[in-house]
């Protein structure tokens, strides 16, 4: 199918959402999802583990509701639900990002809504693969007459984007017709928030609990006949207008259901868990270390170049807890030359002092390459020895890009290694079974019934 453009980009949108059926999404990108789903639901499983996630769970504090939580043994009401689900997903930075579609993590503020109004619905996974795409599809669409500025300026596009995703994934999956998908949208554009200050803290992922929340909230409350304005999203002192500092440019648009982001840009798939601006630097210094047989104790000086968008995303040269040291270069470049990789384990909060790698992270310096684009994941690694010994690798892209991807064994044993972390979950394999091919499943409700 395609939507071609129109004099009024909110009613092309809408269109495409309410119309938009699981045969017009392309195979390709219908793989990517089934991919998609998985790893956000194996990351959200490890993520209920974390203390952040405990928390969120006992503020929320309510009980008696109907709807699954991942990972723990209860359920919440649906709007709870979700916002506990989608917080969880990001407590572990583990989750997959799209840089070029919207300068963030495109699945996790869809997955959690999507699967709690899918098992309220008994929705198919056709159906879930298909509000995902009119989703995703969404982000791109809302993100490129303002990215990178929008990101640039300090916002944490995963939650400011993100919202109008669930809003039209959840709004796709409820049937909502055009009209009521553009009133969804446009509701949604005075939800947005989440600023990037708090990269680093339990607040991040929250964000990401309340742009899945806002955004199935404005769903349903188009579902149930609430209006808005029609120029709320791309109208004079709309959300373009006013989540930019430059002027939006309008021009970018693409036009739906011909450009399809899912199969030009993709998902790319974190191998690691911290911020995607870290990815490639580590993986360049493990090899490195490895190809040169580096013995960390001899190592005097180490210097990392990366972009302009990873010295705005990376705040903690010296971090005390495990979620600064997810977005340390310093931190995580000196783990991975003394472990030759990073783990879950690296961020646990009593690992970051470890004496061996606050010896390396301390002679780390990070510094900007003017050459490369704001948001270019590509990194530069300098290890300079006591015997005066130079050694140098650029990594251009990190591990498990669209481009590049994970294998579906490394995708799955992921899966396998986040569901281990949680205590007494005996389904891991069998819900692994059912995600991988999530076109085949004839009702959501049987497969989250084993979380």
């Amino acid at each position: 199918m395609t939507t071609e453009i129109s004099d009024d980009p909110r009613s092309e949108l809408a269109t495409f959402v309410a119309s938009l059926s699981f045969d017009d999404v392309p195979d390709d990108a219908v793989t990517l999802i089934e991919r998609a789903v998985l790893d956000t639901v194996g990351v959200t499983l490890a993520g209920s583990t974390t203390d952040t996630a405990q928390r969120v769970r006992s503020a929320v504090a309510t009980t008696g509701g109907d709807t699954t939580l991942l990972g723990v043994d209860d359920s919440l009401p649906r709007s709870d639900a979700v916002f506990v689900n989608a917080t969880a997903g990001h407590c572990l930075d583990f989750d997959d990002v799209a840089l070029p579609v919207m300068d963030g993590h495109p699945s996790v503020p869809m997955v959690a809504p999507l699967l709690a109004v899918g098992e309220g619905r008994n929705a198919t996974g056709e159906a879930l693969i298909a509000a995902y795409a009119a989703g995703f599809e969404t982000q791109h669409y809302v993100a490129q007459p303002i990215s990178p500025t929008h990101y640039e300026d300090g916002w944490h596009a995963t939650s400011t984007i993100g919202t109008f995703g669930t809003a039209a994934a959840v709004a796709h999956l409820l049937g909502l017709s055009a009209e009521e998908v553009a009133h969804a949208v446009n509701i949604a554009a005075s939800m947005p928030a989440g600023l990037k200050r708090n990269f680093g803290s339990m607040t991040k992922p929250v964000h990401v609990g309340q742009a899945a929340r806002s955004g199935t909230t404005a769903a349903l409350l188009a579902a149930e006949g609430v209006t808005a304005d029609a120029s709320a999203v791309a109208g004079d002192r709309g959300f373009l207008d006013l989540y930019s500092s430059d002027e939006p440019d309008r021009d970018r648009f693409p036009v739906l259901g011909e450009e399809w982001a899912l199969s030009t840009d993709g998902i790319d798939v974190k191998k690691y868990p911290c911020c995607y601006y870290t990815h490639a630097a580590i993986y360049g210094a493990a090899e490195l270390s490895r190809e040169h047989e580096i013995d960390p104790e001899t190592i005097d000086a180490v210097r990392v170049t990366a972009s302009r968008g990873a010295e705005d995303a990376l705040h903690h040269a010296d971090p005390s807890t495990g979620l600064e040291a997810k977005f340390s270069m310093e931190y995580v470049v000196a783990r991975a030359l003394v472990d030759g990789g990073v783990g879950l384990a690296a961020f646990d909060d009593d690992r970051v002092g470890d004496a061996d790698v606050q010896a390396i992270r301390e002679r780390v310096s990070f510094d900007v390459d003017p050459d490369l684009e704001y948001d270019s994941n590509a990194a530069t690694i300098e290890v300079t020895t006591t015997a005066g010994a130079e050694y140098e690798r650029t990594q251009e892209r990190p591990p498990g890009t669209n481009a590049e991807p994970l294998s579906l064994e490394e995708l799955q044993d992921k899966y396998r290694m986040c569901g281990e972390r949680v205590d007494g979950f005996d389904a891991v394999e069998s819900t692994l079974e059912s995600l991988t091919d999530l076109r085949s499943v004839s009702d959501v409700s049987t497969v989250l019934a084993e979380f």
